[in-house]
């Protein structure tokens, strides 16, 4: 018989700013309504390409020690970018299900990047992007400067538009941007459906109840 695995979860992402922003969500605890959970966070070394055509290889040796595994990728700069965020996930649970995650793992396909995650109404974006003026003006800034189309939700270009805020804001970009907004940001106020995907799948497995 095989042993039950020692930990909850293992998070594969792209990056060093994917592994900060799960950090911080799953610091969140209360908000998602989940248990403690054990958890271990990997970056790929080949970043998106790595998490879309690898990580069943890079997850296979760990089938015994967690119970359950996601994969976090960026639609571009994955490789695949002619393919749909669905089709990208599931081409990848399908790899993983084959190693012997079947019915233990999520692939998340953020699109286009993680920075569309960031663009809310909250209060707190503006304030840990170092923006000082009425949190207001960030979006009309953004709008006159291209990245944000008038009538959109949230800018079409996000990770632009976040770079561009910060070098007003002369605030140096850091990864710890992403754990501190993850950290204060209303879970609800991100309705990105990858976000809700993240979301629902720590529920889902991760429930109080």
């Amino acid at each position: 018989m095989n042993p039950s695995p020692q930990k909850d979860l293992v998070v594969l992402v792209a990056d060093k700013d994917m592994e900060y922003a799960v950090r911080g969500i799953l610091t969140r605890r209360p908000a998602l309504g989940i248990r403690p959970v054990t958890a271990d966070i990997f970056t790929h070394s080949e970043r998106d390409p790595g998490c879309y055509l690898r990580s069943h290889t890079f997850l296979r040796s760990m089938l015994s020690e967690y119970s359950k595994a996601i994969v976090l990728f960026d639609h571009d700069g994955c490789g695949a970018e002619e393919k749909t965020r669905e089709e990208l996930e599931a081409e990848v649970e399908g790899k993983l299900a084959a190693t012997g995650w079947k019915d233990r793992s999520r692939v998340i396909v953020l699109n286009p990047e993680l920075e569309v995650w960031i663009w809310s109404d909250s209060p707190h974006v503006p304030e840990v992007l170092g923006w000082k003026s009425p949190a207001s003006e960030l979006p009309l800034r953004l709008k006159q400067e291209g990245y944000w189309r008038e009538g959109e939700a949230k800018p079409h270009a996000p990770k632009e538009a976040m770079e561009a805020a910060l070098r007003t804001a002369h605030r140096p970009r850091s990864s710890s941007i992403y754990l501190q907004l993850a950290e204060k940001v209303s879970l609800e106020r991100c309705t990105d459906a990858a976000f809700v995907k993240l979301k629902n799948t720590l529920r889902e497995w991760f429930s109080q109840q």
